[in-house]
């Protein structure tokens, strides 16, 4: 919105900075940043009043739970979506497609998961909507924000997937696209979700690959940057970089609040939010594989539920004490700050190689 005050710009002066796609995304930054400091603790307060026993904790989760959790609001998502679409909307050009696309799928999944943490509130219980039903919801979602990225894609980049590393190398897809682009939003909506299991565990690595993604954004989205990393060129897609920095800032202003000791949980509202926005930026960018290398924590706690399902729906046994696999280190012995912060390490190291593949080729 504020962009158009470039519009009182002669080539110079103050307004000529609202042109620079880096300086509102450092303003977009800031405003969820104080935002999140502003409306914390009142959603907070509210929170705890509309939820007297909290967020309900599963009996079959690890004992510790049940005592250091109890109690403790969720739905704290909202304060990162109200931080993000606000600063997006003030910062961003609201006449490209790629940012309303991304802020679309992000509120949408905001509300699936909302609904969620409604239902279990509601119930006091930790079963929420359907997990089929929310699958197919997240589908749908993610088969209509690719489609939309299609239609905006240079002809030359529609229904082709990108291979990293190999520079030139597209795989035609045709309109199986749609499918695997919905895949990779819901599915990213969904790991980041299995991986909100701890305090402070998911934000951070959200908030990294969201700065990994939205600096490849800004790359991609840059003819000049493309030409000299041979990369393939998406233009519009740097304006991603303005939201990704409001998510930052509200990621930042949460986690205020929800370092050990939690005083409130992001909840579905905010997991499923947050993932499906990091997959529609790739999806977005054309760096759909790359997300699975800068997302590798969702993606490694996805695949131990998985794993831990199908072994032992065949065999009768576990391969981890407990899945998501941070629940396995629980069961070990391992503090729960002991996690968190190697998980977030794991992330960082996982960003950069993800970064690397813009260069190596």
């Amino acid at each position: 919105m504020l962009f158009w005050l470039s519009e009182l710009s002669d080539g110079g002066g103050v307004f000529n900075l609202f042109r620079y796609i880096t300086f509102r995304a450092g303003a977009a930054f800031f405003t969820a940043l104080v935002f999140g400091f502003v409306f914390g603790r009142p959603l907070i307060n509210l929170l705890r009043r509309r939820q007297r026993n909290g967020q309900p904790i599963r009996d079959d989760g690890p004992a510790s739970h049940l005592l250091t959790k109890a109690g403790t609001p969720t739905m704290g998502g909202v304060l990162i979506l109200g931080a993000l679409t606000v600063a997006t909307l003030l910062w961003a050009r609201l006449d490209n497609p790629y940012v309303w696309i991304v802020l679309l799928v992000t509120v949408a999944f905001g509300a699936l998961g909302f609904a969620d943490d409604y239902a279990k509130v509601s119930r006091g219980n930790h079963k929420g909507v359907p997990g089929r039903v929310r699958l197919l919801i997240g589908f749908g979602i993610g088969a209509l924000a690719t489609t939309a990225a299609m239609l905006m894609h240079p002809p030359e980049l529609t229904s082709q997937l990108a291979v990293p590393l190999f520079k030139d190398v597209l795989v035609n897809m045709g309109w199986f696209f749609i499918p695997f682009g919905m895949v990779v939003i819901a599915g990213a909506a969904n790991a980041v979700n299995l991986t909100d299991g701890l305090d402070g565990l998911a934000i951070m690595p959200v908030m990294i690959a969201a700065g990994t993604l939205g600096a490849i954004a800004y790359a991609v989205g840059r003819v000049d940057f493309t030409t000299y990393l041979e990369v393939h060129f998406v233009p519009g897609t740097g304006e991603l970089l303005v939201f990704a920095a409001a998510l930052i800032g509200g990621g930042l202003g949460f986690l205020w609040y929800n370092a050990p000791p939690a005083a409130v949980f992001m909840g579905d509202t905010g997991s499923l939010a947050l993932g499906g926005a990091l997959g529609a930026i790739a999806v977005a960018t054309k760096h759909e594989i790359v997300l699975a290398i800068v997302g590798g924590l969702f993606v490694l706690e996805a695949l131990s539920v998985i794993i831990q399902v199908v072994y032992f729906k065949a065999t009768g046994k576990r391969v981890f004490l407990m899945a998501p696999i941070h629940h396995h280190f629980e069961k070990k012995g391992w503090a729960e700050p002991q996690i968190v912060i190697r998980f977030w390490i794991i992330s960082l190291v996982l960003a950069l190689i993800g970064l690397a593949t813009l260069k190596v080729r």
